[in-house]
Parts: C-alpha cells; structure tokens; sequence
C-alpha cells in the first residue's frame, strides 16, 4: 500500500524546523558520500513542460522522484518515495512540499556560511517560495530587520505584514547594508546591482533554475566566493553563472561545507540553490512518517 497525501494534508504536516533538520542532514549525508542526487531533466512538448529529478537517501529509508509538469494548465508536482525494499511508499503532492524544502535549504546556508545572526535581512520576491523563504530563516536564524521588496507594492506590504518586516520601497532599499540578501524570483534578468551589495554579505540566489535566466549580475558573482547545492546541478542550471563565465570547477558545494570538508568562506560569498530531489525526498520522509503517525491521507493499493 503506498500513501496518497493531497496538498492540504501537506500543509498540515509540514513543520518547517523538521524540514530544516532533515534537509540539513541530508545535505550532509551528501557531502560524505552517504546520499546521492541527480539533477532535473526536462523533456518539452507543444506548450508543455516536464521535469524530473531524483535522489536516494539511505539514512531516512528512502529513494524517491519528483515529477511536474509546466502547462496552459498550470504547474503540477509529484513527489514519489520507495522504501529501500523496493516498496512504493508515498505519492505526495509537492506544492508546498517544495516550497517548504527550498527555504529550508536557503535557511541551513546562510546558518552554515554566517551563523545565526542576529542578520539585517534583504528578500527580492514576494511570491508564495518568499514566505517559506523567511518562515525557514526565522527558525533557523535571528532576524534583526527584513526588509522586501517587489515590483508590485501590495504583495511587498502584504508579505511585509504578514513576516513581520517592512516594505522596501526599492531593490536597492532592501539590500543595502544587508548581510544576507535572498533573491526569489521569476526574472530573467538581474534584480540588483552589485554595487548595492555590501563588501562581506551573503546573497542567495534562490529563484533561477534555467541557464538562460539570471538573477545576479555577473560582477557579483566575478568578486565572491561561490557556493552551490551541487556542482552537477549547477552547470545545467545556474544561469547566473553561466551569464558571468564562471569556472564550476571553483565553487564550493554546501554539503562538503556541512560534512567539514570544506571550510565556510569569508568574504563576499554567492550560494546558488537551485533545487534538488535530495532535498524532496528529505522533506517527503519527514512529512509521510508524521502522516503514518496520525492517519492522514489515503491508503491506495500498488504493486
């Protein structure tokens, strides 16, 4: 029997400090060579797209996949997860699945390449992945003043209101003086300026997973040290990195960061998170065991 969990039964069970931990974890697992992950593919048909990545997770029990389409209808995400027997195990719609993980990964990289803080806070973004974004870094770090910005005014005071920052009336306004900058965005071009950026801040580029879309400029990432999720996911992805030339095989992996075989950079430093299926299966283990403990979802027979 494998486990049907429906996005409202996601919500519900989603803790974002589990979340964190388990990602955090998983990611370490990584950088010992204890886990293994596998960058998104897509493949592209007339008005559609499909994506699929995947990942093992020996030390929570798990292989697993996610699987969403991009169409006129929307976008769809399948997050699947087999035990180590071979058993499908959960079928876990990935909205807020995602979103969760993604903010989790950004949260346990400013922690591991600044520290707890207390950090003045800089967000580009006010999208539904910006309010995991600071809903993750409130449980992972102190927060002294967050500070967001879009170009649309009411989602930058609505969010403002809602995560307990205030509205920027500019990108430059929110990222001047900040020590952790968190760029989440659709744009396909750069969202700030590197001469916004202060000398030894952290920026996060959380928002572009296509080579062909930026969201730093290339002066930013030309004087900082680069951290990313994975260096293989990087190099289909990153398009922040691609637009500025960057040589891949320079940047720092954020698992061998967590694992101690890498040391934390100072300095101006770049963490490019592009998504990884590591980080869903980590979240999905942590949201079908609470769901097995309380009842919830639906019992379908597979296999």
């Amino acid at each position: 029997m494998a486990l049907l969990l429906r996005e409202a039964d996601v919500e519900r069970l989603a803790e974002m400090p589990a979340i964190v931990a388990a990602v955090e974890a998983a990611m370490r697992d990584l950088g010992n060579g204890e886990a293994q992950n596998e960058p998104r593919r897509r493949v592209f048909a007339p008005g559609s797209l499909l994506n699929v990545m995947f990942a093992a997770l020996p030390s929570a029990g798990f292989t697993g996949l996610k699987a969403y389409s991009v169409g006129p209808g929307g976008v769809r995400f399948l997050v699947v997860l087999f035990d180590l027997e071979g058993a499908c195990r959960a079928l876990i719609e990935a909205d807020h699945l995602g979103a969760c993980r993604t903010g989790a990964a950004t949260a346990l990289g400013v922690r591991a390449l600044r520290g707890k803080g207390p950090h003045r806070v800089g967000v580009i973004g006010a999208g539904h992945q910006a309010r995991t974004q600071i809903q993750a870094l409130r449980t992972a770090v102190e927060i002294s003043d967050l500070r967001i910005f879009s170009r649309t005014q009411e989602k930058r005071e609505a969010l403002a209101s809602e995560a307990g920052g205030r509205a920027a009336a500019s990108a430059e306004e929110a990222v001047r003086d900040a020590d952790v900058v968190v760029t989440i965005t659709t744009s396909g071009d750069p969202v700030l300026e590197a001469g916004w950026v202060s000398a030894d801040a952290l920026v996060v580029g959380a928002g572009s997973n296509f080579p062909t879309r930026a969201e730093l400029p290339p002066e930013l990432i030309e004087r900082s040290t680069v951290v990313v999720d994975q260096r293989e996911v990087a190099r289909l992805e990153s398009g922040d990195l691609h637009r500025a030339g960057f040589d891949f095989d320079q940047a720092l992996e954020l698992g061998a960061i967590l694992a101690g075989k890498s040391p934390a950079p100072a300095g101006p430093t770049v963490f490019e998170s592009h998504g990884m299926a590591l980080w869903d299966v980590a979240a999905g283990a942590i949201v079908l065991a609470r769901a097995e403990a309380e009842g919830v979802g639906t019992e379908i027979p597979l296999f």
